[in-house]
């Protein structure tokens, strides 16, 4: 028990670490290119900080663990929004620009939406829900290789309105610390190693963990996983909170989910089929609410707006949300 937790803790460490080398190195190299930097922070800065979960589930996908994948960008989804963007939130109330209100966050909300039909397909396609479905074990649905393209399809879509607003909304507001190209490549470098070895830790000490302990897949892929490569968006957002960059705490982690569902889901579903297995229709409920409660709250409520008792709202909602996990 001991040595797993260690390795583990270690992976995690070694993630987040290897994750900050690599939106450094990137976001320098991008800078030096003089490309927006909306563009720098929908993609450079949301891939290197979803990097953890993409290498997390691809590795769990190669070793037949598609339960820890699914479960992984589910999890991530929920920590992003209801921990990460609700603590940057307490911290500075964020000001939203009009393009992530209207078509960055409606995309996120139609990717959690898509995650939900894919991950109850067969309750969709049969009406109930299938033998055993109450149990870990019960298959619900499965994003098959057809579904990984059209994942993809979409996310090639983002990346192609992200470009184009670039040549809108350059404005050169975000502060980004520049280093030599040298420096920048070894940094972006060093980062993606240390993201393959972090996460083959953070993967293979999980699964020790949770049969050691008689804790499912599930609740590892949903908490402890998902904190863990959950930490990049985190140090981001909070630190971009402090200095009042909203664009960059909340573009980081809307960045980061359409990244999730659509790329991360997207590439696991091609290298293997992904069965929905120890994640329920709560977990994907929760997933779809909350994005949905945060377009709610930029458009409705205070328009372009997230203040800090709809941030303490997320925590509490994460904690009776934790609650229902290990009760259940």
């Amino acid at each position: 028990m001991i040595l797993p937790l260690v390795l583990f803790v270690s992976g995690l460490v070694v993630v987040g670490k290897a994750a900050d080398f690599l939106v450094d190195g990137a976001s320098s190299i991008a800078a030096r290119a003089k490309i927006a930097p909306i563009v720098i922070g929908l993609t450079i800065v949301a891939f290197g900080t979803s990097a953890p979960e993409l290498v997390v589930s691809v590795t769990g996908a190669l070793q037949g663990s598609t339960q820890l994948a699914f479960g992984n960008v589910v999890g991530s989804n929920i920590f992003n929004i209801l921990i990460i963007l609700a603590i940057a939130s307490i911290i500075h109330p964020l000001r939203i620009h009009s393009n992530t209100v209207w078509k960055e966050i409606p995309l996120s909300v139609l990717g959690a939406i898509a995650v939900f039909v894919l991950g109850l397909q067969y309750v969709f396609d049969y009406g109930r829900i299938p033998d055993g479905g109450i149990r870990p074990e019960a298959v619900l649905g499965t994003i098959s290789f057809s579904n990984g393209l059209i994942l993809l399809m979409f996310f090639a879509v983002f990346l192609y309105y992200t470009f184009g607003i670039a040549k809108i909304q350059n404005d050169g507001g975000d502060q980004i610390t520049m280093h030599s190209i040298p420096v920048s490549f070894f940094m972006a470098l060093a980062g993606l190693a240390g993201l393959v070895l972090g996460s083959r830790l953070v993967v293979d000490n999980a699964v020790i963990l949770a049969q050691a302990i008689g804790l499912s897949e599930k609740v590892i892929a949903l908490t402890l996983i998902a904190a863990g490569t959950g930490l990049p968006e985190l140090a981001t957002s909070v630190a971009a909170a402090r200095k009042g960059q909203a664009d960059i705490a909340v573009g980081n982690i809307v960045g980061s989910n359409i990244f999730n569902i659509f790329l991360i889901l997207g590439i696991t579903a091609l290298v293997k089929p992904v069965q929905v297995t120890g994640v329920d229709i709560i977990d994907l409920g929760v997933m779809v609410a909350a994005s949905i409660f945060l377009f709610l709250c930029t458009f409705l409520l205070h328009k372009k707006h997230v203040d800090r008792w709809e941030g303490i709202t997320m925590l509490i909602a994460y904690g009776v949300y934790l609650a229902y996990l290990f009760v259940r």
